[in-house]
């Protein structure tokens, strides 16, 4: 766990020194993808390509932070984009998941039924986490 730990955020160091993320803030704001959204999408397509929950937030993180920092965000809205980041890495979990296979053996489920159980939850506690994410950032910008 440690070193997963370690390698997400060292991954993510690395983004930010190669100024990946500042390129990625020029994008942003050239698309008009909200910043939200952006950090919610980077960690959900990180977690469902590498499994890994833990290195899909630290990554996304380093991604994103660069186009936070440039913004005008009070601290409930940066609050409310650190939860939207987090509920895109908890998405999706599958077969490149090891908390799939944890959960799916611990509970004798085979392939099929731990995706249509442990895959579905995930995904709706990362969705739910966005949706709330979302309202509190849009509530906080009138403040």
């Amino acid at each position: 766990m440690i070193l997963i730990t370690g390698a997400g955020g060292m991954f993510g160091g690395v983004l930010r020194t190669s100024g990946i993320g500042d390129a990625l803030a020029d994008v942003l704001g050239d698309l008009g993808i909200p910043i939200i959204l952006a950090g919610f999408l980077i960690a959900a397509i990180l977690r469902i390509a590498q499994g890994s929950a833990t290195v899909a937030l630290t990554t996304a993180a380093g991604l994103v932070s660069p186009a936070i920092l440039a913004g005008d965000y009070n601290a409930f809205q940066v609050a409310a984009l650190v939860v939207a980041v987090a509920g895109g890495s908890v998405v999706a979990s599958h077969v490149n998941d090891s908390g799939f296979w944890l959960v799916g053996r611990f509970f004798e489920m085979d392939v099929k039924t731990t995706l249509k159980t442990w895959t579905v939850m995930e995904t709706t506690i990362g969705v739910m986490g966005f949706a709330i994410a979302t309202a509190v950032f849009g509530v906080a910008s009138l403040v």
